[in-house]
């Protein structure tokens, strides 16, 4: 399930995202809870984090905080702008000041593993497509925290931008299959154990002489020590995409 940012109307998302038009008052009849589109922001992201994005609707919404889907519809017109609102909300929760004083590479690091812990607490926001922006002032701050420690690396804005993408590319990846893994038994009811365990049997039987046909995938997994956990295969991934870095820092330096 993808789902594209910026599908509402325009002004009034992007009114809502930087809330330069004002909202209507709390409405408090009875002992139900107030509404507030930070509310009804706050109990839709409730609902993305512990059923998913396909379960979050209005009416779900709506239910959280003891009232008709139709009651938000006041605060935040559809289901397009609350995802806007969602996205925006939950990057304030990454930090945007990082320390650079022991280089740039420490710092990008510790970026990373932070995003990485982000995306694994709201995995509802890795269905949220990279294409088109939310455009929000967190998604920006956000931005400009990885930017400003990269800042540091002399890189000009066009090779500064390529890095960014591929760091946010990389991490997402990373966190997606991290997710995916802990959804499958559930989705499946098969046990990733029991499942390796059927079909490296079954491989062995329909598949005779399978080393000497893949010399090379043999090769890779020969090593003692198991398959590397997601930690490990992050960890690994995370330094060369970091040496490469560094390589490209190194090679835009002026010479002498």
């Amino acid at each position: 399930m993808v789902v594209f940012a910026g599908q509402g109307d325009a002004r009034r998302s992007m009114a809502l995202l930087w809330r330069s038009g004002g909202e209507p008052d709390e409405v408090r009849p009875g002992p139900k809870p107030g509404l507030s589109v930070d509310v009804i922001v706050e109990a839709a992201i409730e609902v993305a984090d512990s059923e998913g994005m396909a379960a979050l609707s209005m009416r779900k919404v709506g239910e959280r905080l003891g009232r008709t889907g139709m009651a938000l519809y006041t605060y935040v017109p559809n289901k397009g702008e609350l995802v806007d609102l969602m996205y925006d909300r939950v990057l304030a929760e990454l930090p945007t000041v990082y320390d650079a004083s022991a280089g740039w590479r420490p710092a990008v690091a510790s970026w990373a593993e932070h995003t990485l812990a982000f995306y694994l607490r709201h995995p509802w926001v890795l269905q949220v497509s990279q294409a088109r922006p939310v455009l929000g002032p967190n998604e920006f701050a956000t931005l400009e925290s990885v930017v400003s420690i990269l800042s540091a690396t002399g890189l000009g804005p066009r090779d500064t931008r390529g890095v960014v993408a591929l760091l946010f590319d990389f991490v997402r990846g990373a966190a997606r299959t991290v997710t995916e893994s802990r959804l499958a038994p559930s989705a499946t009811g098969v046990s990733d154990e029991e499942w390796w365990r059927t079909r490296s049997h079954l491989l062995e039987e329909v598949a005779p002489g399978f080393t000497g046909q893949y010399p090379m995938v043999a090769w890779v997994e020969s090593e003692d020590g198991g398959e590397p956990g997601a930690g490990d295969t992050f960890a690994i991934g995370l330094n060369v995409l970091l040496d490469g870095i560094e390589a490209t820092v190194a090679k835009a330096q002026p010479p002498g």
